[in-house]
């Protein structure tokens, strides 16, 4: 038995997929495939039930999935301990939302590749439903979204929040600058942007910031993991989200 063939059984385990499990770990299906198949002979009992549409955990499985997550990360705290450089190596996917990406994910890039160069960073941009389903399977390391998730085994840790105002083109208010439901009545578009930008936009004569009764509440912001995943990736990038993170930070149009 080997830690190769743990870690291919722990990917393909916690994956959606044997193929997620071997894109993660960087081999073909048939090279995972035949780690795990190794691991199986070497323990005389099979750790999958392959005979459905989709290879499931047996009882052995079950079993030993905790105990592979527990030697698993021993072994990366060994190899974090004798390191003569410390830091994080390999690759990391992640994935973030339009405003994101749009605001401070270069600076996030830039405090990650300064702290570990080591590192290859991969970001996904889409909407939050779509990434935290990404982090469900295993495709995403961590993604950073809008609210806290639901699932029982995703994790969800605040880092901050984004505030929002309504916005139109001058042209459009006829002088107006209140929000009411008569805007809407009559076909007025308006729009509801990061207060940052909506404030510049205004600066440069583009739009003008409508007055809002309530205002918009803000709109809190996590970084969401896997439960299952005690790496020391995903603990040191969330320390680099939160070194990083700004939402009101210039927006970068593409």
């Amino acid at each position: 038995m080997t830690l190769k063939q743990l870690e291919a059984f722990y990917w393909a385990a916690t994956c959606a997929s044997f193929a997620v499990a071997a894109e993660r770990l960087h081999l073909s299906v048939s090279s995972l495939s035949k780690r795990i198949v190794e691991l199986e002979d070497a323990l005389g009992r099979p750790l999958f039930d392959r005979s459905g549409h989709k290879a499931v955990l047996t009882d052995a499985g079950q079993r030993l999935l905790p105990q592979a997550r527990e030697l698993l990360a021993a072994a990366d705290g060994i190899r974090a301990s004798l390191a003569e450089a410390p830091g994080l190596r390999g690759r990391c996917r992640f994935g973030v939302g339009e405003l994101t990406a749009l605001t401070w994910l270069p600076r996030l890039i830039g405090v990650v590749r300064a702290a570990y160069p080591d590192l290859v960073l991969e970001p996904y941009v889409d909407i939050g439903q779509v990434l935290e389903q990404r982090v469900a399977d295993g495709e995403l390391d961590f993604a950073v979204i809008a609210g806290r998730s639901s699932r029982p085994n995703i994790a969800s840790a605040p880092i901050g929040e984004a505030a929002f105002a309504w916005a139109a083109a001058p042209a459009a208010l006829a002088g107006a600058t209140r929000m009411s439901p008569g805007l809407l009545i009559e076909g007025t578009g308006v729009g509801l942007l990061p207060s940052h930008w909506a404030r510049a936009l205004q600066d440069e004569g583009s739009l003008r910031v409508l007055d809002c009764d309530p205002a918009p509440a803000a709109l809190p912001y996590s970084f969401q993991y896997r439960r299952d995943d005690t790496r020391p990736l995903v603990g040191k990038l969330r320390e680099s989200v939160l070194a990083a993170v700004d939402f009101s930070a210039p927006c970068r149009l593409p």
